[in-house]
């Protein structure tokens, strides 16, 4: 490691691995800076003049002294704390598993220490760990970290909105045509069948279901709402209530208070989760690769291809925006396509009777694509047993 001196008083600047580094004393005091990554000696030295007047003008009263950066994991306490007070549980649970990898990667940074190019190398390095989508998880739950320290005076500047976000695969949402509907309600214990029936003809979230009570159940009116405080969105609720569901909430309130939980254990306790029982379940039936909230989904793709329009779809999801519901336009389209198949299969006239689709496909030598997918009605889901 070479040093040389430069400036007054003994002052040096040498380069440490890719950084440039200035040395010197003042007033009694080391100032020992990393000046980053430049090209060459003469622009480590211009930045250095700059950085040694700032800190000569602190020394004369010329100048603010900044304060002393927090470290990181101090923050983030400090960040997870006002969320636990001031945000769902769910919500500061999601902060703290986001900040996780965040901290283990800039253990023993402070906020000062985080710019957008260290940002840019913790991308790069989640990236290669095989982190895709959640991702942008932790970058979202850093800015707001760094959002509510500037807020508080322990942070001058926010660089993750400097950063670009990793564009995620839009992917089609997971749903289960009426044979697997079947299969899984099957395979479903007396409880978690009827938990199912509700969220499949209510799309409730597993928290709005689990928070129903029974004074949110309106009989005579047919209607069920979905409470605020158990909301995504913070926002009430109220879905009109189908044959179906009718019938399989309405015992579930027999002999109980207007604010007694109608989901319960055999114990008469609430019910936390449903995930064994639903895993269980799905093994049993032969689903694979699905959650409890793809339940919600396949909702939404039934109502959409029973011919509902996105806008009422949207609504009785409680989604902020139609871009949330235009995920399941694709449905729409090939029940759509079904539709005016079997009007040519009607009505096949004008056209020779050998004629199949495709056939255009090899005498024109264009690819044509299919978009045939076994679609039912939502109707047919209210022959579900119940039990």
């Amino acid at each position: 490691m070479k040093r040389e001196p430069w400036g007054n008083g003994g002052d040096s600047i040498y380069k440490r691995g890719r950084s440039w580094v200035l040395d010197f004393r003042y007033k009694g005091e080391r100032h020992k800076i990393t000046l980053g990554r430049l090209p060459n000696r003469s622009a480590a030295k211009e930045v250095a003049a700059k950085r040694r007047g700032e800190i000569i003008a602190q020394g004369h009263g010329l100048a603010p002294r900044p304060a002393p950066s927090l470290p990181l994991e101090k923050a983030a306490k400090l960040f997870i704390e006002w969320a636990e007070t001031n945000r769902r549980p769910e919500t500061a649970r999601r902060y703290a598993g986001a900040l996780r990898p965040v901290l283990r990667h800039f253990a023993g940074k402070r906020l000062a220490d985080i710019s957008p190019f260290a940002l840019e190398r913790y991308k790069r390095a989640r990236v290669e760990q095989g982190v895709w989508t959640g991702l942008n998880r932790e970058l979202e739950a850093l800015r707001n970290l760094f959002n509510r320290m500037i807020e508080w005076g322990k942070a001058t500047e926010n660089p993750v909105p400097k950063v670009k976000r990793l564009k995620e695969p839009e992917g089609r949402p997971r749903w289960l045509p009426v044979e697997e509907i079947e299969r899984l309600l099957a395979a479903s214990n007396p409880c978690l069948r009827k938990a199912v029936l509700t969220t499949l003809h209510s799309g409730a979230r597993r928290k709005e279901l689990l928070g129903i009570k029974v004074r949110d159940i309106d009989f005579p009116r047919r209607l069920l709402t979905l409470q605020a405080a158990y909301s995504k969105n913070g926002e009430r609720r109220i879905i009109p209530m189908n044959a179906i569901l009718t019938q399989v909430l309405r015992p579930l309130i027999i002999g109980k208070a207007p604010d007694a939980p109608v989901f319960e254990s055999r114990k008469g306790e609430p019910y936390r989760s449903m995930r064994t029982a639903f895993n269980t379940a799905c093994k049993r039936a032969g689903i694979t690769d699905f959650r409890w909230h793809d339940l919600r989904h396949t909702y939404a793709s039934h109502l959409v291809m029973a011919g509902v329009d996105l806008a009422t779809v949207k609504e009785l999801l409680g989604h902020k925006s139609i871009e949330m519901t235009l995920r399941y336009t694709h449905l729409s389209q090939d029940h759509k396509r079904q539709a005016v198949d079997r009007l040519a299969e009607k009505i096949g006239v004008g056209v020779s009777p050998d004629f199949t689709p495709g056939s255009e496909e090899r005498s024109s030598g264009v690819k044509l694509t299919s978009g045939k997918q076994s679609l039912a009605p939502v109707a047919q889901m209210d022959r579900a047993r119940v039990s």
